[in-house]
Formats: C-alpha cells, sequence, structure tokens
C-alpha cells in the first residue's frame, strides 16, 4: 500500500483505501496501532484488528475496493473505536443472511462478517442494491474498564440446570456477569433439545459472555445475528444498575430507588420470570411495576425487538427465571424459604420439584445478599 492510501483527516480520523489484498494486511496493522494507542489491550486491539482485516477482504472480494474509516470515539468517561467500510458495490440483497456464520457469497467462506458481529460491539450493516448503490458497514468497540468493584454487589445469584435425561448435551444455558456496578444474569434455551439445541443456547451464551456490558438493545441484536445459523432460542435477561452508575449505561436516566438497584428486563419466547414482592416491605413496590412484557419469536430466526422495561429493585425481592422444562404451574407458597434459604439452594430446590422428565430445565433465582434490617 502506497503511504498516500492511509489519510489522516482533522487528526482522529484515519481513512485507509482498501483496492487490492496487499492492502488488507496494512488496513490491519493501521487499526491495531490505533487501538493499543487508545488503550485497548493487547487482545483487543488483535480482535479490532482482526475485525477490520475481515472488512477490509470483503471490499476486495465484493466490491472492488472502498474504504475503511477509523474514528477514536471520546463518549463521555468511555473510550472507543469506530470502524466503517464503505463501498459502492453491487449491494447486498439480504444483510441478515450474509452475517450468519458460514453462508458464502463469491467463493468466501463467508464467516467474516460473522465474526465481526461477534468481535466487535455494535455492529450495523446498510446495503443499496443497483447502480449507485453500495454497502456500509459500521461497528464500534468500547474499553473496558478494570472491575474493582464486582465484590460489591448486592445481589446474590442462584443457579441449577440439568440436561434431558436421554441427551448427552444441555439444550438450556445461563449467563452471570458481574461487573463495576452492575450484573447480568438470563436463562437461554436452545429451540428443542440435543446437540443443535445445545449449539444455539451455547452460541447465545458466547455472545453474550464477551458482549454483556452493552445495551439490551444490542445484546438481543448481536445474539439474533450470532443464532441465525443455528436453530435458534429463547431468551431472558435482567440486568442490576447500582446507584448513580446506571446513567452510565446508555439507558434511560430514572430516578434511583431506595436501594439503589435498577432492574432492566428483556425477553424473547417462553423464558418464565417471575418477582416474588414481599408484603413486609416498606417501600411501595406493587407486582404491577413488575409487569414483564414478552414478545413471542425465536431470536436468530423470527425474533421481534424485545420491549425493555425499567424497574426499581426493592431489597426484599426475589426474581426468578427459568426455561419451559420447569412447569410453569407453581405458587409461592410451595416455597416457604425463600425468605432465608440462599439463591443456591432455592434454585436446587425448585429444579428438584419442578423439573420435567422430558425437557433440559434450567433455574436462575436473584435475591439481595442480605436482607432489610
Amino acid at each position: 500500500m502506497h503511504d498516500s492510501a492511509i489519510r489522516n483527516q482533522k487528526s482522529e480520523m484515519t481513512v485507509v483505501e482498501v483496492a487490492h489484498t496487499s492492502d488488507v494486511g496494512a488496513a490491519r496493522r493501521t487499526a491495531k496501532g490505533m487501538a493499543a494507542e487508545m488503550g485497548f489491550d493487547a487482545t483487543a486491539s488483535e480482535e479490532i484488528a482482526l475485525a477490520v482485516s475481515e472488512l477490509a477482504s470483503n471490499l476486495v472480494k465484493h466490491a472492488n475496493g472502498g474504504d475503511l474509516v477509523l474514528t477514536p470515539l471520546p463518549e463521555g468517561e468511555r473510550v472507543g473505536i469506530q470502524v466503517e467500510a464503505v463501498d459502492k458495490g453491487p449491494g447486498i440483497p439480504d444483510v441478515e443472511r450474509v452475517i450468519a456464520d458460514g453462508f458464502s457469497t463469491a467463493g468466501s467462506l463467508g464467516y467474516g462478517l460473522g465474526s465481526v458481529n461477534r468481535l466487535m460491539d455494535e455492529f450495523d450493516i446498510r446495503s443499496q442494491r443497483g447502480p449507485g448503490g453500495g454497502t456500509t458497514v459500521v461497528c464500534k468497540r468500547w474499553i473496558r474498564p478494570e472491575s474493582h468493584g464486582a465484590t460489591l454487589c448486592p445481589l446474590e445469584f442462584g443457579v441449577a440446570t440439568r440436561r434431558h435425561p436421554s441427551t448427552e448435551v444441555n439444550g438450556d444455558a445461563f449467563i452471570i456477569k458481574r461487573w463495576d456496578g452492575a450484573a447480568l444474569a438470563g436463562v437461554i434455551d436452545g429451540l428443542g433439545h440435543g446437540q443443535f439445541a445445545h449449539r444455539a443456547a451455547e452460541t447465545a451464551r458466547q455472545y453474550i459472555e464477551t458482549h454483556y456490558d452493552q445495551t439490551m438493545e444490542s445484546l438481543f441484536r448481536g445474539v439474533g445475528r450470532a443464532c441465525r445459523a443455528t436453530r435458534g432460542a429463547v431468551m431472558a435477561l435482567a440486568r442490576f444498575d447500582f446507584g448513580m452508575q446506571i446513567s452510565d449505561c446508555g439507558l434511560e436516566k430514572l430516578p434511583v430507588e431506595v436501594s439503589g438497584v435498577r432492574l432492566t428486563f428483556a425477553s424473547v419466547g417462553n423464558i418464565e420470570a417471575r418477582v416474588l414482592v414481599s408484603p413486609q416491605s416498606e417501600v411501595p413496590n406493587p407486582k404491577s411495576e413488575m409487569n414483564f412484557i414478552v414478545r413471542r419469536g425465536i431470536v436468530g430466526v423470527n425474533a421481534p425487538n424485545p420491549v425493555i422495561t425499567h424497574h426499581g429493585w426493592d431489597p426484599d425481592n426475589l426474581l426468578i427465571l427459568h426455561s419451559d422444562g420447569v412447569r410453569t404451574h407453581w405458587k409461592w407458597e410451595e416455597f416457604p424459604e425463600v425468605a432465608t434459604e440462599s439463591a443456591t439452594a432455592l434454585a436446587q430446590r425448585m429444579l428438584r420439584q419442578l423439573a420435567k422428565e422430558e425437557d433440559d430445565a434450567t433455574v436462575v433465582v436473584i435475591k439481595n445478599t442480605e436482607p432489610r434490617p
């Protein structure tokens, strides 16, 4: 690549012209160097470079070249990088389809955009067919701060899960992540059971494991794209934000409740979610405030956008998430130990008493580490 092919604009934007296969390596090195200078660690810098390499390769293979625009993103306390790939090629007839791993066009392996979706925190693609059309891919990656306050999480999480008795792998999966000022918990159920359900659930789980601190919209959109090459899954996620850091996660800022914790919930499909609201609670928090709206559909197949709701979280609350391998017709009175039992013990007890024999089954329990004094 000639030096003129890399142009700095206003000292914060770098434009890389990609016309030949030999330009791909230069684009990768430029992206890796910029990421390292911005403060990304070695692993993240290499992942950004890989995403840029995939995008540059697509420009050469499918559009006879184009531009890569690398832009630093200072956004409040967050620092990130935006990568934009722009071409004037023939366009893509089904942009979501090409994101599915394994989809192939023009003799390529088809893993490029699927990899970019997994490697970057945010991913958007626009394409127009015909003369004057082309494709634009915009993706972002954010620096994740070192976690120092995860041990201060006021919640405890309990999980119990088992596979279908006739299979060797579990078609359910769960997610529990804690980081500074927040935590995320969820249940994922791959369609059916056996190896194909396991693959779908694990694909969703792995995406969330590497994107856990992104918005609910981004998580469901990214999982949907990652699961396009699977039979799909249903999923429910509950995010807890502690104190004033709730304003840092890109969600609508709401008044901080007495407990200093806010719950954000989203679900697609038949994952059961129930909240126990203690009648002894001193803070008015009726069950109507925990009205979770569930959308029908399968993530990765035909899922609509989830309805995302925000709720105040009282120290006396208790949240249960479980897959449809656990019978839904149960009552809180069947578990009188909820106030004193640990989250793990309660999850195990519910699985023993409520799990169906003919399906995978998973229970996640979230409660405060200490009850209200």
